[in-house]
């Protein structure tokens, strides 16, 4: 039974993710932090993206509720960075696809 929850919970967490990633915009902000390496402002990669703030808000909160990145705040600036952990659990060798 135990172990039959774990498996539920899991297939939650892999379906979240698969619809995080089910969204051309949502891919190319993980493309951009893939490439850069190094954490970025939520503007520098809404601006890379070419989305709207408001938009970009949206896609962020998305692939952070799915796990796939790290939102930090310092002052008023937001910083995203990969969520490596995710990607290599749930999608071994994804991020070298990009």
């Amino acid at each position: 039974m135990i172990i039959e929850q774990e498996q539920v919970k899991e297939n939650e967490v892999r379906v979240k993710i698969f619809k995080a990633l089910a969204d051309p915009t949502r891919l190319e902000i993980i493309r951009t932090l893939y490439r850069n390496r190094h954490e970025m402002t939520c503007g520098e990669v809404g601006n890379h993206c070419e989305a709207s703030k408001s938009n970009a808000s949206y896609h962020y909160r998305t692939l952070r509720e799915a796990g796939l990145i790290i939102v930090r705040k310092e002052g008023q600036l937001k910083y995203m960075s990969i969520e490596f952990d995710t990607f290599e659990r749930y999608l071994p060798g994804f991020l070298q696809t990009l």
